[in-house]
């Protein structure tokens, strides 16, 4: 059986919240420096599912959750509804073996479904490999915000990607 993706379930928390506490502690691709609870993540995908955002589990062969995916909103303000950013997290021993493409397509396949016009990720600017699979996905590099974070007793920057995802006209202009 080849890995499958599916929308994740409650069920699924425990290994997304590993995995992500894994990259907690081990690298900056976020930028938070304790491991976050069962509870945060739970209220996490019940606000991603409440608004309609998805969050993607990769099942491997014997259907373990190898990596999830989501996106979400980019900014709260009106003008930025059609712009959404993303998250991908894979196992540590999941990495490297072409699974995140699977993620990422899925994602951007779903953002277009969904009218989006625009998805955005941040990347740790010292984080060539993420960089390339971006690129190698249409995204472009648009801007670098040096010494935004701290984590590991370190100033840290960040690269910010974008892929545009329809040509479309935008949405008329509501007053909210």
């Amino acid at each position: 059986m080849t890995p499958r993706i599916r929308p994740a379930t409650a069920a699924d928390l425990p290994t997304i919240l590993d995995i992500y506490n894994h990259a907690v502690l081990h690298s900056a691709a976020t930028y938070d420096h304790a491991p976050v609870s069962l509870e945060s993540r739970a209220a996490w995908l019940a606000e991603r599912q409440a608004a309609s955002f998805p969050v993607l589990v990769l099942e491997g062969a014997a259907g373990q959750v190898l990596g999830w995916g989501s996106y979400g909103p980019f900014r709260p303000k009106l003008g930025y509804s059609r712009t959404v950013e993303h998250s991908l997290y894979l196992a540590p021993d999941a990495q490297g073996q072409g699974l995140g493409s699977l993620l990422l397509t899925a994602l951007i396949e779903q953002a277009q479904a969904q009218g989006m016009h625009s998805m955005i990720g941040v990347i740790d600017a010292q984080n060539a490999a993420s960089l390339r699979f971006h690129i190698r996905h249409g995204f472009d590099e648009v801007g670098h915000l040096p010494e935004i974070g701290h984590k590991f007793g370190q100033w840290v920057g960040a690269t910010l990607v974008l892929r545009r995802l329809t040509e479309t006209p935008a949405p008329p202009h509501r007053e909210a």
